[in-house]
This record gives structure tokens, sequence and C-alpha cells, in this order.
């Protein structure tokens, strides 16, 4: 059997309690994760929030794990611990708040950083306009030429 198989069937067998109580502990941890990542995405701290991505797709593997396995074992879970599983419910719940929120943030980052980087490109570009009219009295030049490329450099 296989490493994973065997976990699977670790998870399987555990006590209905106790799989409810492991899930549940996974599935905690990661709401607090998710929840350190979106209060860091909005005070702009974009690195330090980086650096809990690993740690949130571990704990996130690892509650989906839990995840099937309570999905597998719905039926001897209600009968022996139909409390638990309940609470596990509500608690998956507050997760799908959270990742709602977690990824409203992110998508606020992503396109505030857009915004910034589209804003830069036209500065730079800027001085290579022309400042000359055409023979229609206009200055024209496409938004596309307005620069050419820019560097960023991320080691500040």
């Amino acid at each position: 059997m296989s490493a994973a198989a065997d976990r699977i069937a670790s998870l399987d067998s555990l006590p209905a309690q106790d799989l409810c109580n492991q899930a549940e502990e996974s599935l905690q941890a990661l709401v607090t994760i998710m929840n350190e990542e979106t209060t860091l995405l909005r005070a702009g701290r974009f690195r330090d929030a980086a650096g809990l991505t690993a740690q949130k797709t571990q704990l996130a593997q690892d509650y989906v794990v839990f995840a099937r396995s309570v999905q597998r074992q719905t039926d001897r879970l209600l009968a022996e611990a139909p409390e638990s599983l309940d609470r596990l419910h509500q608690n998956h719940d507050s997760l799908a708040t959270q990742m709602a929120e977690n990824l409203r943030v992110i998508a606020t980052a992503k396109t505030l950083a857009e915004d910034i980087l589209v804003d830069v490109a036209d500065s730079v570009g800027a001085k290579d306009r022309t400042r000359t009219y055409d023979q229609s009295g206009e200055v024209r030049l496409p938004r596309a030429a307005s620069a050419r490329g820019i560097a960023i450099n991320r080691a500040l």
C-alpha cells in the first residue's frame, strides 16, 4: 500500500470524535493563517503575506485530506459524533467566508499593483511622446506605444 493510501486508511479508521477533532483543528489552523494573510495584505505588507504561502498551502492540503475522510465517513460520524460533525460543518462555513474575504483582498491587491505598473509605464513613456502637433492639429500617440518596457528592481 502507498503512503497516501496508508494515511487515508488510518484517517478513516480513527474514532469518530478524533476524526472530527483533528479535522476541526486543521480547519481552524487554515482559517487563522488565511486571516493573518488577509490582515497583512490589507496593511500593504505583501512580502510578509507572501511568506505565508507555503504554510497556507500545506494547511489547505491537510484540511482537504481530512474533509475527504469526513465525507467518506459521514454516515458513521452522524451515528457516533453528530454534535462534532455539526460543529465541523459550521466551522467549514466560516472557512468559506474567510476564503471569500481573502480572495477579495488578493484581487484588490493585484488590481492595485497592476494599476501602479500601468501608471509607472505611462510616466516613463511620457518623456518619449511627441510634443508637436500633426496636420490635424492634434498630438497623437497610441497608448500601447507610450512605454517600450520597464524594469523593476525586486531587491528593494
